[in-house]
C-alpha cells in the first residue's frame, strides 16, 4: 500500500515516504498500549486511515503557511498524514481524550514532524483562528459547523475559501438536510480506486 500511496502522490520526497513508512510500526506499538485503532483494523492502517486522510490532499493542495485545526483527531487522523504531505503548513490536533492525544503527540515526535502541535482539549475550549478545520466522522456537520465557525479566519490564501473539510461515509441525506448553508460533496472514489472508498466522501463547507 505504501507503493500505491507513492503512485497517488508522486511528488513525495524520500523523507516523506520514510515518515509514512514508520507509521505502521509506531501505531502497532502504541495500539498495544492504548487502543486508538480497532484491533481488527490495524492491518488496514495505510488504506483505511492514512490514505483516507490523504484524500483531503487530493481535494485541496494547501498553500504554505496555511493553518489547520484537526478536531477530534484521535490517534492523529487526518492530521498526521496531512502534516507529512504539507510540511510547510501548520497543524493543530485536538481531542478531548488525553490518551489518544498522547499517541498522536508521540507519533508526530518519532517521525520528526515539526509542523504539528497536539493538545488535550474540547473544541469548545479552543480560542485560536485557523484557515481550515478538518475532521473525520467526529460529529454531524451542522453541530461541527456551529462549534467551529467562529474559529475560522475570514482572510484566506488558498484556492478554496476558508472553511470546514470533513471525511464522511454512509448515507448523509438527513445530516446534510439539516445543514443550512452551501456545501460541496465529493466522492473519494474519484481519486482512489480501492473498493473501500466507494462509500467515502469529502464534505466541504465554506465559512
Amino acid at each position: 500500500m505504501l507503493t500505491k500511496i507513492s503512485q497517488y502522490f508522486p511528488t513525495l520526497s524520500a523523507e516523506q515516504v520514510a515518515q509514512l513508512a514508520r507509521l505502521d510500526g509506531l501505531y502497532r506499538e502504541w495500539n498495544d498500549k492504548i487502543n486508538v485503532i480497532s484491533r481488527k483494523d490495524i492491518d488496514n492502517l495505510y488504506e483505511h486511515h492514512v490514505l483516507h486522510s490523504l484524500s483531503i490532499g487530493k481535494y485541496i493542495s494547501f498553500r504554505p503557511a496555511t493553518s489547520i485545526l484537526d478536531v477530534g483527531t484521535g490517534g492523529g487522523f487526518p492530521g498526521i498524514p496531512l502534516a507529512i504531505l504539507f510540511p510547510q503548513c501548520r497543524f493543530h490536533l485536538i481531542d478531548s481524550i488525553g490518551k489518544k492525544v498522547r499517541v498522536a503527540t508521540e507519533v508526530a515526535k518519532a517521525i520528526g514532524l515539526r509542523n504539528v502541535r497536539c493538545t488535550h482539549e474540547n473544541v469548545k475550549e479552543e480560542r485560536g483562528r485557523y484557515d481550515f478545520v478538518i475532521s473525520r466522522a467526529v460529529m454531524n456537520a451542522p453541530e461541527l459547523t456551529r462549534l467551529v465557525q467562529n474559529k475560522i479566519s475570514r482572510v484566506g490564501n488558498n484556492a478554496l475559501p476558508n472553511g470546514i473539510i470533513c471525511l464522511k461515509g454512509g448515507d448523509l441525506g438527513e445530516e446534510l438536510s439539516n445543514l443550512n448553508r452551501w456545501h460541496e460533496l465529493t466522492d473519494i472514489s474519484d481519486y482512489f480506486s480501492e473498493p473501500y472508498f466507494e462509500t467515502k466522501k469529502i464534505l466541504y463547507i465554506p465559512i
